[in-house]
């Protein structure tokens, strides 16, 4: 299970960040507008199309909101404590509850799932479904988090900030569609799918050409702390949730794999596109994803228990 998931998985995501901290290298890209094309047009597609093939049912749609709600709450909570503890100032508290509240749901907890669960409809649903969730959240209160921070409580102008995002519409609309079983035309269904196909590959040279841009410094106790709740405190937090809803089977299974996720690249993206401690963000990113390889073999093989 161990090699399955290095080498199908983890080794992959490697490589696409090492290829962008190499183009960097040479060509010194554009970060800038890398992360608009992220943010305005991949995402959202992303999100679109996840939500208008989603095959969940009612109950375990409930279910899952529910846990994901529980769950995104205690680990904000966890991270403000922390933040007050360590003294870190307002837009630090902002990146850093980011950092342990924004998983890597979709790029790196995707192949997970169909990994571990050999393409089962059913868990792979619910993977989709986390990861529009993730997004939606990325998208509230990851934005209105780093934009509030920045404009020192001018709320009016976080929320006109917010209402230009994209991804909020796209979910809905999915959403939408799907419920309404509105058939997409092949002129936007094609577009659409290949703007989603795109998201790991751009999403990942992003990352390897945002971390080159900053030096890495392995002795900075922030990154050990958020890497620490992330990984650790996530899957503990998922696990309480799992037997205090009283889930079993494979939605057990899947949701306790999905809270063990590294920080998202959408971490970074927001950092990068905020100005908001972009060293941070993006070394969460790396070196959260590389404990992760140690990480999630572990989880996985307990949520075997929990099924």
């Amino acid at each position: 299970m161990f090699l399955n998931i290095l080498f199908g998985v983890v080794l992959p995501i490697i490589v696409l960040i090492v290829a962008g901290s190499v183009l960097e290298r040479i060509f010194r890209l554009d970060l800038y507008t890398l992360s608009k094309i992220n943010f305005y047009c991949i995402t959202p597609a992303t999100v679109f199309m996840s939500m208008y093939h989603s095959n969940m049912n009612p109950e375990l749609l409930g279910n899952v909101i529910l846990f994901y709600a529980l769950y995104v709450l205690l680990l904000y909570i966890a991270g403000s404590i922390t933040s007050r503890i360590m003294g870190y100032r307002n837009g630090k508290k902002a990146a850093f509850n980011n950092s342990i509240m924004l998983d890597n749901s979709g790029n790196y907890g995707l192949p997970v799932n169909q990994l571990v669960f050999n393409g089962e409809p059913l868990a792979a649903s619910m993977q989709a479904l986390i990861m529009s969730l993730q997004s939606l959240l990325t998208f509230t209160y990851g934005v209105i988090s780093i934009q509030g921070s920045r404009l020192q409580g001018n709320y009016r102008s976080v929320i006109v900030g917010f209402l230009k995002m994209p991804v909020p519409y796209a979910l809905v609309l999915g959403l939408l569609l799907h419920v309404m079983a509105v058939p997409l035309p092949a002129m936007l269904s094609q577009p659409l799918t290949y703007a989603q196909q795109s998201m790991v590959a751009i999403a990942l040279i992003t990352l390897g050409a945002q971390i080159v841009k900053y030096p890495l410094r392995l002795y900075r106790k922030d990154i050990y702390l958020s890497m620490a709740l992330r990984l650790f405190g996530g899957p503990l937090i998922g696990l309480l949730l799992i037997y205090a809803l009283g889930l079993s089977g494979i939605p057990a299974q899947a949701l306790l794999i999905a809270s063990a996720m590294p920080t998202g690249v959408n971490t970074s993206i927001l950092a990068e596109e905020y100005r908001n401690e972009p060293d941070f963000a993006a070394q969460t990113v790396l070196l959260s994803t590389m404990v992760n390889v140690f990480t999630i073999t572990i989880v996985i093989t307990l949520s075997h228990y929990v099924a």
